[in-house]
């Protein structure tokens, strides 16, 4: 669907009815199609809701007179303020996001690059970087615009790694966005702000919070999940026992998405983190930017498709053919109980089966129990 002033106003006024939060607006701009359906008279009866949810929804959407006159003074404030508010249902709010089920109903964003590169990492990590980590950061970001070129780096513009990610990014020509935990009218930290304007012009800022919202603490574990939501994967560099980086990777894995961590050594106390992810096989160990890009079967500028290793085993038997065809329907991967059901297959047969897959280099397990056809 294509961005029109009618869908914008409504998702803008969504995000100021009381009772409404994220889940409840993802639920339903989902039943409804877009948001402006949801404000038409009747509306809430004919969506598929739970017992009594409909006369709520009627309710809570009865005086919305208010919301919209703050969506229509909103979107002038766009217009002056040179960025673009995004609706759920714009084909350039990221896909990865939208399938999320605390996805935001409006983002907004200033800048040129895609949300929907064919590649995107998280490259999160502690505020307190040490020279380790950004000669790791750095070396990992280079080698990637080497080995995939335009894949997104996305952070949160954040002192330490985040910087350095998006720096670093910068200097290798690669796409970054940095995501923000407050309005998009301001940049914090202010030192940041020149570098976030060279991102407007070779990436971009986004934010789900309305101008004039301050960076307050609870809103950074909020971003922390659009960082997550938008990428493919997520790299943690350095991180301490605690700190933000492990909440959006644990967000990330709550997804079903890839995680990856730099391992550093025992008595490091910020490589305390990664070293605990890596152990509870919460997070994969990565050492380079190449490992990176092949446990994810990307396809790399230094190397054969990923693709072409299938060719290598053009026999496959009537049942390793049944477990490939029910992975192509699950490109983002599958559970082992889905593929029970989509293949008719024992699990003792099928856990089998998708091992010697994996031995072709057709298949990868991936984190949360799925598998994923690679090539």
């Amino acid at each position: 669907m294509k961005p029109d002033r009618q869908e914008t106003l409504a998702s803008l006024a969504l995000t100021r009815i009381r009772g409404i939060g994220a889940h409840t607006a993802r639920a339903l701009l989902a039943a409804a199609g877009s948001a402006a359906r949801l404000f038409e008279a009747g509306a809430a009866a004919q969506l598929n809701l739970p017992p009594g949810s409909a006369e709520r929804l009627k309710s809570l959407l009865a005086d919305s007179e208010e919301a919209f006159r703050y969506a229509r003074a909103a979107w002038e404030t766009a217009e002056r303020g040179g960025y673009r508010i995004i609706p759920y249902w714009e084909d350039d709010y990221p896909e990865r996001m939208r399938e999320c089920c605390d996805a935001p109903p409006v983002l907004y964003y200033r800048g040129t690059a895609s949300m929907n590169a064919a590649h995107s990492v998280a490259i999160v990590g502690t505020r307190r970087m040490t020279p380790y980590g950004a000669s790791l950061c750095e070396a990992f970001v280079r080698d990637l615009a080497q080995f995939c070129p335009g894949t997104l780096v996305v952070s949160g513009l954040a002192y330490g790694v985040d910087i350095c990610a998006h720096r670093a990014a910068l200097a290798c020509g690669l796409p970054t966005i940095g995501v923000l935990a407050h309005g998009i009218d301001s940049i914090y930290p202010p030192l940041h702000r020149n570098t976030a304007a060279e991102m407007t012009h070779r990436g971009g800022v986004l934010t789900e919070f309305p101008p004039g919202t301050r960076p307050e603490r609870q809103n950074f574990v909020r971003r922390n999940r659009i960082i997550a939501g938008i990428c493919e994967a997520t790299l943690v560099v350095e991180s301490a026992i605690k700190g933000g980086a492990l909440i959006t990777s644990e967000i990330a894995l709550s997804y079903g998405r890839e995680c990856f961590a730099f391992p550093g050594r025992a008595d490091d106390e910020f490589s305390a983190g990664c070293n605990r992810l890596i152990r509870d096989n919460k997070a994969a160990l990565v050492t380079s930017a190449e490992d990176f890009a092949k446990a994810l079967g990307w396809t790399t500028a230094g190397a054969a498709p990923r693709a072409v290793q299938r060719e290598l085993f053009p026999e496959l038997g009537a049942e390793e053919e049944c477990v490939v065809q029910a992975l192509r329907r699950f490109p983002e991967g599958a559970p082992l109980n889905t593929l029970v059901v989509e293949c008719n297959l024992p699990v003792y047969r099928l856990s089998a089966l998708l091992f010697e897959l994996e031995m072709k280099g057709l298949v990868r397990p991936m984190y949360g129990g799925l598998y994923r056809l690679l090539g």
